[in-house]
């Protein structure tokens, strides 16, 4: 009888599957253009059948965890800044950082927005080696 090796929750986290299977995919598009339809959902999982939006309002939620993802990474990029170049009010480059942040948060926040939903999903269903959603149906 062999045993099989669960899926990493963190790789599987990252490449956004299902918390449920670990191998079905969470968003209908892997990419985030275009952008209209980057939070596109099939309203279950294509391997295990785990529907996705738990209750009605469920991803309301999500704003607090795209919320600390955005000030964790404004954070480590202040550090970052702070420790290549320095920031100082007599050089301006405190101007020069704020500019820098508001650009990443602009960039970054496709991906914020999606991984807030993965993390937040990681958290209300748990992995179950061998079972799927189905086979209570």
């Amino acid at each position: 009888m062999s045993q099989e090796k669960a899926p990493s929750m963190l790789l599987s986290m990252a490449k956004m599957k299902c918390p449920n299977c670990r191998t079905g995919n969470m968003y209908s598009k892997s990419s985030v253009f275009p952008f209209k339809t980057m939070m596109d959902m099939p309203e279950h999982c294509p391997v295990c059948n785990q529907k996705f939006e738990i209750e009605p309002g469920f991803w309301y939620g999500t704003g607090y965890v795209s919320y600390a993802i955005s000030v964790g990474s404004i954070f480590i990029i202040s550090i970052l800044y702070a420790l290549i170049v320095g920031f100082s009010w007599n050089d301006n480059s405190i101007y020069k950082l704020i500019g820098i942040i508001i650009g990443a948060m602009v960039v970054l926040q496709p991906w914020i927005m999606r991984y807030s939903r993965v993390f937040y999903l990681y958290v209300f269903v748990k992995y179950q080696k061998g079972h799927s959603v189905r086979d209570q149906n």
